[in-house]
């Protein structure tokens, strides 16, 4: 049973995954007493993803809400929470927390480490084109199956790896590529975040430096970038002290 006071926690998946890598957080937050709603992240780029986040928070809840992302969804709730006054605060699990000007793709390589990071996008990605004359900006990126243990989910078993990179969820390179415009809802909102010390797709020096411009509350764990299903009890417990301070406000 869910409790009055208790805000609503919405978490928003990023590229290559889906909802299902909530899965433990999500059994977790409603074994607290947590009402947790899964936003839909279309993962087609940056404007529409925001919009559709933004409505489905407008629109499926009510109250105060904690808006809890990973990865890629980082940007997005960046953006969305500053139209969505019941955001009280925000999660960042192994995610972007852009400013003005910057990407997903910018801020994965502007520190060393990033296993995609690398002068032939070919060796680690997959790409399916829409049509044959597409542009760039629309070409669904898929980590290369083989590679997915290594880039994505070092720490967790070879067998739940082969299941996670069978099933990715594509971003368009334009979702990743495009810069974020605007201000950032970091700079009005606390925020928590969540340091994968071993992610091979966001280094853990460049979430250092986001969480602290952010300001965030920072918790670490040894764990890939799917920290969700790597560290979920620390996840957890993460979003639920962000949750308490706003139900402590």
């Amino acid at each position: 049973m869910t409790t009055s006071n208790k805000p609503t926690i919405v978490l928003v998946h990023g590229a290559w995954a889906d909802s299902a890598s909530f899965a433990a957080v999500t059994a977790t937050l409603q074994l607290e007493g947590y009402d947790v709603l899964l936003a839909p992240n279309p993962l087609r780029g940056v404007e529409g993803d925001t919009k559709a986040v933004k409505d489905f928070v407008s629109q499926a809840t009510s109250g105060p809400v904690v808006l809890a992302a990973h990865s890629y969804g980082g940007v997005v709730i960046t953006g969305a929470a500053s139209d969505l006054p019941q955001v009280k605060a925000l999660v960042y699990i192994d995610a972007y927390a852009p400013d003005n000007g910057e990407s997903a793709t910018t801020l994965s390589n502007t520190l060393p480490g990033s296993l995609l990071n690398v002068p032939d996008p070919t060796t680690v990605f997959d790409f399916v084109l829409p049509a044959a004359d597409a542009a760039q900006g629309d070409y669904d990126s898929y980590i290369k199956r083989d590679k997915f243990h290594e880039i994505f989910a070092e720490t967790l078993p070879q067998t739940e790896s082969r299941v996670l990179a069978a099933g990715q969820a594509p971003a368009t390179l334009a979702a990743l590529g495009t810069p974020f415009t605007g201000t950032p809802a970091w700079k009005n909102l606390p925020s928590w975040y969540f340091v994968g010390k071993v992610d091979r797709v966001i280094p853990e020096a460049q979430q250092r430096a986001m969480a602290e411009r952010a300001g965030s509350v920072v918790v670490e764990g040894h764990a890939p970038h799917l920290s969700m299903l790597a560290e979920p009890v620390k996840v957890s417990r993460l979003i639920i002290d962000a949750a308490k301070s706003i139900s402590e406000s």
